[in-house]
């Protein structure tokens, strides 16, 4: 059966009013679970229309969804909640694969395409391969496969820049010569470079900036992929496409702006290779240390409490058993709220998602803006595991690299318990001048282990 155009265009017209529509749902907590699910429902709309368009060899399509969704559920089922920035960034990058695919496939077909087409080729193939090697690279930064420091050498930004001029010349060449041997040539230089300078850009970014750069690559992968439907024609991959490379530049700027960079900066800085001032000759920097017992009696009489999550909390799994203790909290008379930075974590909403797994009410996570405010009132501030996003250097030293980047002011706050498992600095490198203030006391050992020591003490008083 295929359908007529008329419902065709009907069915895409519908499936992108669900992209936006769940799109717009995933702006709050509250509805972003529904705005998933409407989304989810609009791709479904998208792929059986798109089945029922044309005369297709339904074999192959039915082996690549049986594979597809195989490998999907093996990720649903197996991978853990602290693995998922890693997973989001590969994801990225197989759609970047897909769209380089499909703009070869498109070229191949037409065995050299007519300028119009052989633009969005060019296009499709160039952001897709710096997409998909790129999030290569932060995959394995974030999975530990390749160091989180970046990668810098002697004239790094001028290879880089000579790799995209090369790029561009060959697009030009790509799109106007009519030799279709030559562009065959091309197209598999184009895919090559693109796939070096994927590399190279992300490999000198450090571990602190990944959120940006996951959001970057997302947006990368949206752009490709509109390319790719200009490619073929299909309105509904435009539209897509466009969606995701328009949101995903968005959200980039959003995560530039909580850390107070520019882009530019953050792709070509080098953050993490340098490190903050080392204390002077007569600077007293001594950390204290408390007991989960001597923890537990400060937090017994606290009636105003805010819990800091970061990556640590991640690691340790530690969001059920936070959930838990924050209960105890609250049955006690304390004022429990959670205080979320936008770049906490390995990706955007990182501890978003794991606090809503573990079914913490939405009305109590409150954004940095909302917070600070009132952080001198709070009797307790717990981090869990944050490091960067709590390090009042961004505010006392001009020397720091993230000096100017705003933070949570948890050093506000009365008394301060940092859960870590050393002293060792953050993913970016820097030292935490909080860990030595008066009224911080660290609590060294695995995050969920204390946060259940202090669970226990309060069930059994």
């Amino acid at each position: 059966m295929i359908l007529s155009k008329e419902l065709i265009d009907f069915g895409y017209i519908v499936a992108a009013m669900l992209f936006i529509f769940g799109l717009k749902m995933l702006n709050k907590p509250d509805t972003a679970r529904q705005g998933n699910l409407v989304s989810f429902f609009g791709m479904l709309i998208a792929i059986v229309v798109t089945l029922f368009a044309g005369k297709l060899d339904y074999k192959w399509i039915l082996i690549g969804i049986t594979i597809g969704s195989a490998i999907g559920l093996l990720f649903a089922t197996k991978v853990q909640m602290t693995a998922m920035p890693e997973m989001v960034a590969l994801f990225n990058g197989f759609g970047g694969l897909a769209s380089v695919l499909v703009g070869f496939i498109a070229f191949h077909q037409d065995n050299g395409a007519p300028i119009a087409t052989a633009i969005p080729i060019f296009l499709a193939v160039l952001i897709g391969g710096v997409c998909f090697s790129g999030s290569c690279i932060a995959y394995g930064k974030l999975a530990g496969k390749v160091t989180g420091k970046p990668v810098l050498y002697p004239g790094q930004q001028i290879v880089n820049t000579l790799i995209l001029l090369a790029l561009i010349g060959l697009g030009v060449f790509f799109v106007v010569t009519g030799n279709v041997q030559y562009k065959y040539n091309t197209i598999y230089e184009i895919i090559g470079l693109a796939l070096v300078l994927g590399v190279l850009s992300v490999i000198a970014i450090g571990g602190a900036d990944m959120p940006v750069v996951i959001s970057l690559l997302n947006s990368y992968s949206g752009l490709a992929a509109c390319a790719a439907g200009f490619v073929i024609g299909n309105n509904v991959l435009i539209v897509s496409g466009a969606l995701v490379g328009a949101s995903g530049i968005i959200l980039t700027n959003v995560m530039c702006k909580a850390m107070n960079r520019s882009l530019a900066n953050v792709l070509f800085g080098g953050f993490g290779a340098v490190t903050t001032k080392k204390s002077g000759p007569g600077e007293k920097k001594e950390a204290k240390a408390v007991s989960v017992s001597d923890a537990y009696l400060v937090l017994e009489a606290a009636r105003n409490v805010v819990v800091v999550p970061g990556y640590g909390m991640a690691v340790a799994q530690a969001q059920h058993t936070v959930r838990e203790l924050g209960d105890l909290l609250e049955e006690n008379g304390a004022e429990v709220r959670y205080a979320i930075h936008p770049v906490a974590g390995r990706m955007p909403g990182h501890m978003n998602v794991l606090l809503a797994e573990a079914n913490v009410p939405y009305e109590q996570l409150f954004e940095m803006d909302d917070v600070n405010p009132i952080m001198s009132t709070v009797d307790v501030c717990i981090v869990i595991g944050a490091n960067d996003v709590v390090n009042p250097a961004a505010r006392e030293d001009e020397s720091s690299p993230i000096y100017g980047m705003p933070i949570i002011n948890v050093d506000e706050a009365s008394t301060v318990f940092v859960l870590k498992r050393s002293m060792n600095p953050g993913f970016a490198g820097i030292e935490n001048p909080l860990f030595f203030k008066d009224n911080t006391r660290m609590i060294f050992g695995d995050a969920k282990a204390t946060i259940q020591s202090l669970v226990s003490e309060f069930k059994e008083s």
